[in-house]
């Protein structure tokens, strides 16, 4: 049995949708494989240390808590934006994933830094992109479906064409509800608009998680999960939005 320590990244702060419920999903799964999931809360002026956690997982906020979040995570973002290119898991969801990018332009025109790691922006609107959504994916290797529920008010466009989103969209919005795009994929992170929460009902963007988490601890974990109620709820979920 190995211990695999997940962050969750401020808590406190950025969890307006019940996300937490991803943490929960990869314990459980973890559980399952035979492992223990620790998860570890960090607040505001905490630590990260890489050399003890294989994961970081961060929710969505509004736009006070983001700017508060931003300011932390900016005095250590050269070490996080490495830690991300030695491919450690990340998946930031809605807020968490638009501090990814240059900026965050509001409704009224004001603007918000972002982290810059990637060559992306996000601009505000009155009106919100609502609703069940389903797109494709081809993060496990092979093209996957994956459901979830998107209430965002931010559209995100990315500038650098070489970026690749998460997945394609076949019903909803996705970053601005005009290209197709949703979320964005970079080595083992995920950065997504998708609440649900996203892993119980996509047991196989859970197992990505899971088995890069496993490589980077050079321990083998076999598929051998039976995920028969979490695929029969994904289908039920993907067949209701598509009309099939």
């Amino acid at each position: 049995m190995a211990d695999f320590n997940i962050v969750h990244m401020y808590p406190d702060l950025m969890n307006l949708y019940g996300d937490q419920g991803n943490l929960i999903c990869l314990q459980k799964r973890l559980q399952w494989y035979g492992h223990r999931g620790v998860i570890k809360d960090i607040s505001l002026d905490g630590k990260l240390d890489y050399r003890n956690i294989d994961m970081l997982f961060m929710g969505g906020g509004s736009d006070r808590e983001q700017g508060l979040v931003y300011r932390d995570l900016f005095r250590q973002a050269e070490r996080l934006q490495e830690e991300i290119e030695n491919g450690l898991p990340v998946l930031f969801i809605c807020g968490a994933y638009q501090l990814l990018g240059k900026s965050y332009i509001g409704a009224h025109g004001e603007t918000m830094d972002g982290l810059r790691f990637f060559d992306f922006y996000t601009r505000g609107a009155k009106d919100r992109l609502i609703g069940n959504i389903v797109i494709t994916s081809t993060i496990t290797g092979a093209e996957i479906s994956i459901v979830g529920f998107e209430n965002h008010g931010g559209r995100t466009y990315f500038e650098d064409t070489e970026l690749q989103p998460l997945g394609r969209v076949l019903k909803g919005f996705g970053n601005n509800g005009e290209d197709k795009g949703e979320g964005i994929s970079y080595k083992n992170l995920i950065g997504t608009y998708l609440h649900g929460p996203l892993l119980p009902k996509n047991p196989a963007v859970a197992d990505f998680f899971i088995q890069a988490m496993a490589e980077r601890k050079g321990i083998t974990i076999d598929p051998i999960l039976d995920d028969s109620i979490e695929n029969f709820a994904h289908h039920q979920v993907k067949s209701q939005i598509l009309g099939g």
